[in-house]
């Protein structure tokens, strides 16, 4: 989902943006052309095909969401599940659509510019600052990784089969060394260069992990002596191997959250579209629908697989639950290198878009200064680490940020810029597209309130607060 701020033609929207370069001729078009004709994406003559397109946008949906989907699962069971994926994905296209819509009458492309046409400079600063925080979540949640996983890469080297209490084996202190020499020293580049390559490493990292996903499914037996806590309460013994259809618990809350933060891409959904060979809203919405509907698979096989693996022992990151079988494995250590190298590239890309927001908020008028460029990296990575550090469970992360962000990205915010941005004239108020949007945005508000009151109530009434993790 978070990966495709590295796509080949964003390279360019990085470079002006933090130069300094004012962040409105993102807006190509006048608001009215010649002859009556509709807006259209002509100033870039886009080069990507159907087929690439389908690829990038596959790469921004993608993310770390996918390793806390089978513990979605095993707090809502299979169906439940499937219905609220189902639902998430095709609400998703929908949201795709009202963004197309919106970019289509005024021809802009970017995110937050859509905020200032429909709300003004007031607009602009919440959709920037709601991408803002969102990818702060998405940094955070990869460092949870390196914090989950590193250990268990350097324990796995060294031949222990269980932790030795050392510093060079506490999360903690490796997510700060990694912070400080690798992401920092490519956060401090001018330019995102080669990390733009970073997505198709990452996407491919992922589909390793589903193949491994799948396979381990038929060759770790269960029940497995070596669970000793479970992510659920009143387990029998009779029943810990059992798939349940359905099923309602404490961190149930938790899985509307998951599927929302593992389907945000909406913010590249317009950069895409500009690039994209022979523009036009239809071909557009259907290359989302194909990626949707891939990722939606690949989803759901992830989620099935890992889950009627481990069943109720299902940890809220997956890959992490594997150590409790072999530590030593040789595929999972494999997986778990590839996917630690991939998210270590991706928080620096990441990385960029947060400062490049920050920048135009608050030096909108400057040019590139080093310090400034510095000083945000060093800012960001400071507050990332202390989020990973004290916060006990990546499950918090996704809840959080898939409980606040994500809905505004992709409910509340496309629903309010269509219903400001498509005038009265085309559209009355009482028509059925605008009941639509409004309904669309009413329903980002109540899983918000929800999500964040159910969430609450686990974090004040729940037990179950630190499992999995170091």
């Amino acid at each position: 989902m978070e990966l495709q701020k590295l796509t080949n033609g964003h390279h360019r929207d990085f470079q002006h943006l933090e130069e300094g370069e004012s962040p409105e001729r993102e807006e190509f078009l006048p608001h009215k052309s010649d002859g009556g004709k509709p807006p259209q994406f002509t100033d870039f003559e886009g080069k990507t095909s159907f087929g690439m397109s389908v690829f990038n946008l596959s790469n921004a949906i993608m993310g770390s969401g996918i390793l806390g989907l089978s513990y979605a699962m095993s707090n809502t069971g299979i169906i439940l599940f499937l219905v609220l994926l189902t639902c998430i994905a095709v609400l998703s296209t929908y949201s795709v659509h009202l963004l197309l819509r919106s970019a289509g009458v005024v021809g802009i492309r970017a995110y937050e510019q859509l905020g200032k046409r429909a709300f003004g400079h007031p607009g602009k600063i919440l959709a920037a600052l709601v991408i803002t925080l969102h990818n702060i979540g998405a940094m955070s949640s990869y460092l949870f990784i390196v914090k989950y996983e590193l250990p268990l890469v350097i324990q796995a080297f060294l031949g222990l089969q269980h932790g030795s209490g050392e510093w060079f084996l506490n999360g903690n202190y490796l997510i700060v060394i990694v912070s400080i020499c690798v992401i920092l020293p490519l956060a401090l580049m001018k330019q995102l260069g080669y990390l733009g390559y970073t997505s198709g490493f990452s996407l491919t990292c992922m589909v390793f992990f589903l193949i491994s996903v799948i396979y381990k499914k038929f060759n770790i037996p269960c029940p497995f002596d070596g669970f000793t806590n479970h992510t659920a309460e009143n387990i029998s013994i009779g029943g810990e191997c059992e798939a349940k259809y359905f099923t309602i618990n404490q961190q149930t809350a938790y899985t509307v959250p998951i599927l929302a933060f593992a389907f945000v891409c909406h913010p590249e959904v317009l950069p895409i579209y500009t690039e994209l060979r022979n523009p036009t809203k239809r071909r557009m919405q259907a290359i989302a629908n194909v990626s949707i509907l891939g990722m939606f698979v690949m989803y759901l096989l992830t989620a099935i697989f890992g889950y009627l693996t481990f069943y109720l022992n299902t940890e809220a990151e997956l890959l992490h639950t594997y150590s409790k079988v072999d530590p030593l494995d040789t595929l999972i250590l494999c997986v778990r290198v590839a996917v630690l190298v991939a998210v270590t590239l991706t928080v620096p890309v990441v990385l960029f878009p947060i400062r490049r927001a920050l920048l135009q908020l608050l030096f909108p008028d400057k040019p590139f200064h080093w310090v400034r460029h510095i000083s945000i990296a060093l800012c960001l990575l400071f507050v990332v680490n202390l989020l990973v550090i004290f916060v006990p469970n990546i499950r918090d992360i996704f809840g959080i940020i898939g409980a606040t962000s994500a809905p505004s990205l992709i409910f509340i915010l496309p629903g309010l810029f269509y219903i400001r941005i498509v005038s009265t004239e085309q559209e009355p108020m009482n028509s059925r597209p605008k009941i639509q949007a409004a309904c669309f945005t009413a329903l980002g508000f109540i899983f918000m309130s929800m999500s964040l009151t159910f969430i609450a109530l686990d974090w004040v009434y729940g037990e179950n607060r630190s499992g999995g993790g170091h």
